[in-house]
């Protein structure tokens, strides 16, 4: 199963729409990714969990459509706070919406839950990290955010931000940089 928090398809058209200045390619850059992940690790499943669409039906619909069609993993989505578009058109693409899923000792939630029998996988607050160099210099990159029964996933959308977490005794952190997956310790 491939996870996937916070893609945000359709923010770049909604931005655009109110006169952003956003490249209208960058509304393609979440597919074409997705299409990479997806085909390098050939899940059975794909898992959405939270916030797969920003806001209300617009053209990136029809570009997730065919998405969905292509893919030949089976296709889940946890729902988020700004899935509100309605889910018939979801179930009508063959996706299945939950509000959370157990799956064996995983609870798949969007918003980051605390559950002791569960190790909880979330996505929504887009967890990124500072980090300071020895001559002043910052950088802040997305992050995986695992303490001992949560991992919270970065947002996977190009277009979403992030929220700078600080860093706890019992966390660990994995930021992203140029490709890579690398832990960092607090």
């Amino acid at each position: 199963m491939l996870l996937v928090a916070d893609v945000h398809l359709g923010k770049v058209t909604h931005f655009r729409k109110h006169g952003a200045a956003i490249p209208p390619d960058a509304a393609f850059k979440n597919l074409e990714k997705l299409t990479e992940v997806s085909n390098h690790f050939q899940p059975k499943t794909v898992c959405f969990l939270g916030d797969l669409f920003h806001s209300k039906l617009n053209t990136e619909w029809h570009d997730f459509a065919k998405w969905v069609e292509y893919t030949p993993a089976s296709v889940v989505l946890i729902n988020g706070n700004h899935d509100i578009i309605p889910k018939y058109l979801f179930e009508d693409l063959g996706v299945q919406i939950f509000d959370s899923q157990i799956i064996d000792s995983f609870l798949l939630t969007h918003h980051p839950t605390d559950h002791e029998n569960y190790f909880n996988f979330c996505g929504h607050v887009h967890p990124g990290v500072k980090l300071k160099g020895s001559g002043r210099q910052i950088i802040r990159l997305s992050c995986f955010f695992k303490t001992k029964q949560q991992l919270i996933l970065p947002a996977f959308g190009n277009f979403t931000g992030k929220y700078t977490l600080a860093p706890t005794q019992d966390a660990e952190i994995y930021v992203i940089a140029d490709g890579e997956v690398m832990h960092v310790s607090a």
